[in-house]
């Protein structure tokens, strides 16, 4: 038996608890790990609540992203063995001591990785390596603009994006948030409660790529702000509201408003993930990437942990030690 938080029906972060669940065998193309640290996300929270585009059957274990050791591969695996650190990530099943998953979704973790930075590393440095450099087509010397700059994603862009050789801007609510997201090599900070726009007229005259987790008022200053065939990437919604593009203004600048959810190209197109996680490696082995692990709880608070994110009390990731 191990330990896991399995829900057997939807629910909030407050109803997670910690139960003992059977382990199962290892199939085909699969390896067995055990979890050392498992990353929350804010899809954890859709996903228990059946808000999540993603509907999986329960029972279901929550937890995308996480810092393993391998103990065991299945038939045809060869780029694992037992006793490699490893960097897991999936769409649900970390939240628990032991995991059985897809070898496909597993890789070696880089030299000199702990295993809170392994859980941080996946989902949000895929989503701004993937966004950036292949969706928005990123080019050394361009103006990057980040919002919500402190969160997870929001660093990883910010790194990804000096990494890649642009300029870039941070926007965040709070001096704490503006600081982290300074520490992690934003070359200008800009208060996201203030006038954004005439901040970064003031800064730069305007941005060529935009990357957006926040949308609602974050997207629509982005909007005014982006230069001539400049591009928008739209990672999600923490703000709360999803908002309409005004097409009309899309027109006038001749701009792109670009679509990413990177959960999908683990299935539809796993090459690009690969190439992605193999350059990440590379740059957290050059000291240009480090996941900003700043709050780690017990397994069986979890829902304490889901509920900081959700709060938007938390900076960087939050990761649980099982």
């Amino acid at each position: 038996m191990i330990r896991a938080i399995q829900i057997e029906r939807h629910c909030g972060p407050e109803d997670l608890v910690l139960s003992e669940i059977p382990s199962r065998p290892v199939g085909p193309g699969e390896v067995r790990l055990r979890v050392r640290s498992a990353a929350v996300n804010f899809a954890d929270s859709l996903m228990i609540s059946n808000q999540y585009q993603h509907k999986p059957p329960l029972p279901l274990i929550p937890g995308m992203e996480a810092g393993c050791e391998v103990l065991e591969v299945g038939p045809g695996v060869d780029h694992l063995a037992p006793g490699d650190r490893a960097v897991g990530y999936a769409r649900f099943g970390y939240f628990t001591e032991e995991a059985v998953m897809p070898a496909d979704h597993v890789f070696r973790m880089p030299a000199g990785m702990s295993f809170d930075e392994a859980a941080a590393f996946p989902i949000s440095y895929g989503t701004a390596h993937v966004g950036l450099e292949y969706r928005a087509r990123l080019r050394p010397g361009e103006v990057l603009l980040v919002t919500g700059a402190a969160g997870g994603v929001g660093i990883a862009a910010v790194e990804v994006g000096k990494a890649l050789g642009a300029t870039v801007i941070a926007s965040a609510s709070t001096p704490e948030k503006q600081e982290l997201a300074r520490k992690h090599g934003a070359d200008h900070v800009i208060d996201s409660r203030g006038d954004v726009v005439a901040a970064i007229r003031d800064l730069t005259g305007g941005v060529d790529v935009v990357f957006d987790p926040v949308g609602g008022d974050a997207f629509r200053s982005a909007l005014k702000c982006i230069r001539f065939e400049g591009r928008i990437l739209v990672v999600g919604f923490a703000g709360g509201e999803r908002q309409t593009v005004p097409a009309n203004h899309v027109l006038v600048k001749n701009c792109d408003i670009i679509g990413l959810s990177w959960s999908f190209y683990r299935e539809r197109k796993l090459s690009i993930d690969k190439r992605a996680f193999a350059d990440l490696c590379r740059m957290y082995e050059a000291g240009q990437v480090r996941p900003p692990v700043t709050e780690t709880y017990p397994l069986a608070e979890a829902g304490r942990a889901l509920r900081r994110l959700l709060d938007r009390a938390a900076m960087g990731k939050v990761v649980l030690h099982t």
